[in-house]
């Protein structure tokens, strides 16, 4: 066998690897989940009510960046009134028919889950409405003077779905998910550490407490992340034969370029573009992209978030600008800055 084929193998083992872990990480119950109280709490009388009338949930809807934990929660609420899952995606139905092919295999208080809603192709959005509000699948045959319109009668079911960009899901779509629409929020620091001590018990690791804490502050408040963190520096402790500890933690994580506020290279790439091409800002998104050779999306979606919650970043009505923090952070003055 030659070496590029062992080394094919070997990739496609990691990523099994990799997708087992974070299915074994995802938590079972309610009570395992930790953060987003006000979304549990409203999910649990959602939940409740739905089981005491014997009918299935009403449809749902989650938002908010990456990571923190939608496709989660949907698993939950299946597991809590015992339904089976069907997951699909947004950019993954493309016509019509396979809408419906999924929808009507769907068994009655079956859950479909579709992750990037936002991504669906409009025409199969105008399907999906009759189907989400009265149970009904409306299907043209044909084309021309021949063609007929047929209607199928569909089981009851929930839809739950999840989206990083809930601006671009149109009003009438949003407006069907009777049961709510729910934003995720970033996790506290402490929520993050809870979870990574977790996440190290599932995987029997040894960690002890500042090693967690070190994780938990470069996590960008998301428990993805912090998984993946963990998962690294497991792998680094497990080849140099050293403890989890904090200072094997400083040095795995420095290893993959993750700073002490968990900037990655791309996001200090940001700002040192921003402070060094543009004098700090303004800078427009399209302008900024096309200097860091990125997509606006990668930018926009994945790095700004964080760069503006931790205080580096500003979004104004000109465009981008670097912080009085954020220039504190590279090491040096903001522009202007008076130093005594």
């Amino acid at each position: 066998m030659s070496s590029n084929a062992k080394g094919k193998i070997r990739d496609e083992e990691l990523q099994k690897e990799e997708h087992f872990l974070d299915k074994t990480l995802r938590p079972e119950r309610f009570s395992d989940y930790i953060g987003q109280e006000n979304i549990k709490d409203n999910l649990k009388i959602l939940l409740s009510a739905a089981k005491e009338r014997n009918h299935p949930p009403e449809h749902l809807l989650f938002y908010g960046p990456p990571g923190l934990g939608k496709t989660t929660l949907a698993h939950l609420i299946a597991k809590e009134t015992g339904s089976d899952i069907k997951i699909t995606s947004g950019p993954a139905i493309l016509k019509v028919g396979d809408l419906a092919s999924i929808i009507t295999n769907l068994s009655p208080g079956d859950i479909l889950f579709i992750d990037e809603i936002h991504r669906l192709n409009k025409n199969i959005e105008e399907v999906l409405y009759p189907a989400m509000e009265s149970g009904t699948l409306n299907i043209i045959l044909g084309k021309g003077p021949s063609a007929r319109s047929i209607q199928l009668e569909l089981p009851p079911f929930t839809l739950i779905a999840a989206t990083t960009r809930i601006a671009l899901i149109s009003a009438p779509l949003r407006s069907r998910f009777s049961g709510g629409i729910f934003r995720l929020e970033f996790y506290t620091e402490a929520e993050i550490k809870k979870i990574i001590e977790r996440s190290a018990s599932i995987l029997g690791i040894q960690a002890k407490a500042e090693a967690s804490t070190e994780i938990a502050k470069r996590s960008r408040f998301t428990p993805r992340t912090a998984n993946y963190l963990l998962k690294r520096c497991r792998d680094f402790v497990q080849v140099q034969k050293q403890p989890l500890e904090k200072s094997s933690v400083i040095e795995a994580l420095q290893l993959l370029g993750i700073d002490e506020v968990g900037l990655a290279h791309s996001d200090r790439k940001i700002l040192e573009t921003l402070v060094e091409k543009f004098g700090g800002g303004p800078v427009g998104l399209n302008t900024l992209a096309t200097a860091l050779s990125e997509e606006e999306a990668t930018v926009e979606e994945y790095n700004e978030p964080y760069l503006i919650q931790i205080g580096f970043l500003e979004r104004t009505p000109r465009g981008r600008v670097v912080t009085e923090r954020g220039y504190a952070h590279l090491g040096r003055k903001k522009p202007g800055q008076i130093s005594f």
